[in-house]
């Protein structure tokens, strides 16, 4: 199972702790909307309070690619506030896991 599928899965069964798990140890998410980054550890926290909202939903998740260096996709997302997004994810990998994320969103409303 390649690590795009091990993402999704952990994303569809909320489950945090395999989630984070998937991340580099020196992991930064970068928003491209709002140009704001996180480390591990403050994207962790904020993972799991999408987790455990079940109003937070990604939907029809495809893949573009993916090697042992990056992982290209694309989703559509649900929030809380009953908004949704195209957003596209492009992760690097290092080490088998996740050391950069960037995310860039188009809204559908």
């Amino acid at each position: 199972m390649g690590l795009y599928d091990k993402l999704n899965q952990t994303m569809d069964n909320r489950d945090v702790d395999a989630y984070t798990h998937l991340l580099h140890d020196d992991f930064t998410v970068v928003f491209h909307k709002s140009g704001n980054s996180f480390p591990k550890d403050e994207w962790c926290s904020m993972v799991k309070e999408m987790m455990a909202n079940e109003k937070f939903v990604q939907e029809s998740s495809r893949l573009v690619y993916e090697n042992d260096d990056i992982i290209v996709s694309h989703s559509f997302m649900s929030y809380p506030d009953d908004s949704r997004e195209a957003v596209m994810l492009v992760a690097m990998l290092k080490d088998g896991k996740v050391i950069r994320m960037e995310t860039g969103a188009t809204s559908l409303s």
